[in-house]
């Protein structure tokens, strides 16, 4: 090794950074994609909304960290399945100083109503075209940004959007999950198509049901498969 490439392998003494978590957390509400929101208590952007989360504890695991800080802001977190989503560490995102933080995502079907604490004020859940992302705290419209095209992108190759339904539902109710999702109308027919010819995503009862109006509608369960193949693209 040159001189020079040691030098380059030497991690700097005086670095002085913080590791955080933050988490974006989806729901669907009233048929409206929700996201989970605390207004911060403290500074900095105090009374500004913001993702739940906060700095990790030298003892923790990230994953343990994410779920501690869910449970002291909002009150969730068991039965919540959480997946990293990115890193993000701009030199300016956090004016307390250096912070690298590694955001969470999840969707959840049965998500609770939240109960503020640790250093958020409130906790709710925001409709996803109510939010004004300029007015968040730190970086957090990036993150949700990137969280909602990995959300949007889950239902494509996932069975993911059968979770939101009952355990027996119509393709008119599981295409209201992807619209809401998705933030578009569906042609009905186009997705009937689709994820009825979608080896092993849905499983037929046998039953009819009209609670949907109209004529009866074939009832469904979810089926066995993990990846759709092939998957039930966006426009």
């Amino acid at each position: 090794m040159t001189p020079m490439n040691r030098a380059k392998a030497t991690p700097p003494t005086n670095l002085r950074y913080a590791v955080a978590v933050d988490l974006v957390v989806f729901t669907i509400r009233d048929r409206r994609l929700c996201l989970l929101l605390v207004e911060r208590d403290i500074p900095p952007f105090q009374g500004a909304w913001a993702l739940p989360g906060g700095f990790v504890l030298p003892d923790e695991d990230l994953r343990e960290a994410a779920y501690r800080e869910l449970a002291e802001e909002t009150g969730l977190g068991s039965g919540v399945h959480l997946e990293q989503l990115a890193t993000y560490g701009a030199p300016t995102r956090d004016p307390r100083g250096r912070t690298i933080s590694i955001a969470w995502l999840a969707l959840s079907p049965d998500a609770a109503e939240p109960v503020a604490g640790s250093d958020a004020s409130r906790a709710q859940w925001w409709p996803v075209d109510h939010i004004d992302s300029a007015t968040l705290a730190f970086d957090h419209a990036r993150i949700i940004t990137d969280g909602l095209e990995r959300a949007r992108a889950k239902l494509e190759y996932s069975p993911l959007g059968a979770a939101f339904c009952p355990p027996e539902f119509t393709v008119a109710q599981l295409r209201a999950v992807y619209e809401a999702v998705w933030g578009q109308h569906l042609d009905p027919r186009n997705f009937h198509r689709k994820v009825t010819k979608s080896p092993g995503f849905l499983t037929p009862t046998g039953a009819m049901t009209n609670a949907d109006g109209g004529r009866p509608a074939q009832l469904y369960r979810r089926g066995v498969i993990d990846v759709l193949n092939p998957p039930i693209t966006r426009s």
